[in-house]
């Protein structure tokens, strides 16, 4: 063997990233036994098997997982070399959009990545709510949408992930069974605001709010101040510095879902590089110490570095 076939490549990728023979196929626009075939064809020509099929769902083994990182650096100098045969018409434009709280240095960072990698391509990133940018994304105004979700990944999900969601609370404040419990929200839009006040009335907890803001910088130094709690994902929680994680007081909201969506008929190959560099970016790492407790955050996906907001 001298050359390995840059299509199965691609396919072993497709499978990693969507988690799914199936999900794969329908976005290779290809048949499942195709790409079941196509990873057997490529496991015979490497000599030994990429997937564990001891292991429940689609489980990479060792020696795939090194596959799969090789394979992501191969197809990427792959498609720059393709891109140079095409007539030069103008830049290309690719439009995403995700939450504000989102921005920060590890995004900022690998998106200059990309820019060097990709200079024919302009990008044009805006911020906003989920619905409203999965509303944007369907419309055809936006090729890729990072969004939070209550149950379930989105159905354009190519990268998704899991956090939980944790009370916190300034140094100064207690909590009184007496009184209701006093809450800083970013309105009834915002999925926490829902996460929380969902659990609160499932515990029959009397509550109130008593302060609504749409920055998140803003509502965590109310908390600090002590004028009352929130709940944000944990990982998002631990950039709060010195707030206080609850453990137990209160009860436990549920989880949020966060996907990275794209659409099918975007240009592919720039398309998926950016997904894989903001799922990069934005993922949490899978444990994370806050406030002297460790919180497992389950990660759907491989680690990232920041945690998402609605």
């Amino acid at each position: 063997m001298i050359n390995i076939p840059t299509e199965l490549l691609r396919t072993l990728l497709a499978v990693v990233d969507m988690r799914s023979f199936t999900k794969a196929a329908r976005r290779l626009g290809v048949t499942q036994p195709a790409v079941s075939a196509q990873i057997k064809r490529l496991q015979c020509l490497l000599g030994f098997d990429l997937f564990d099929k001891s292991a429940p769902g689609v489980s990479v083994t060792e020696k795939g997982e090194r596959v799969v990182g090789e394979a992501r650096r191969l197809l990427a100098i792959n498609d720059q070399i393709v891109t140079l045969a095409r007539a030069p018409h103008g830049a290309r434009i690719l439009r995403f959009g995700l939450p504000g709280d989102f921005i920060g240095m590890p995004l900022w960072q690998r998106l200059v990545a990309f820019r060097n990698r990709w200079p024919d391509v302009r990008l044009h990133m805006k911020t906003g709510g989920s619905l409203a940018l999965l509303n944007e994304m369907n419309q055809g105004d936006l090729d890729i949408v990072v969004a939070m979700s209550s149950a379930k990944p989105h159905q354009a999900a190519a990268h998704h992930w899991r956090d939980e969601m944790t009370w916190i609370r300034g140094a100064t404040i207690t909590l009184d069974d007496a009184q209701p419990i006093r809450l800083l929200t970013r309105g009834e839009h915002c999925i926490f605001h829902r996460h929380m006040v969902a659990a609160l009335e499932a515990a029959a907890c009397a509550h109130e709010a008593v302060f609504t803001c749409s920055d998140v910088d803003d509502l965590t130094r109310a908390v600090g101040a002590g004028l009352g709690v929130t709940a944000l994902p944990r990982t998002l929680a631990l950039s709060t510095g010195s707030l206080t994680c609850e453990a137990g007081t209160l009860p436990q909201p549920a989880d949020v879902v966060c996907s990275i969506c794209t659409r099918t008929d975007s240009d592919a190959a720039v398309r998926d590089d950016l997904a894989a560099l903001l799922a990069d970016a934005l993922r949490p790492p899978p444990h994370i110490a806050l406030g002297g407790l460790s919180a497992k955050v389950e990660a759907i996906e491989p680690a990232g570095r920041r945690a998402p907001a609605a």
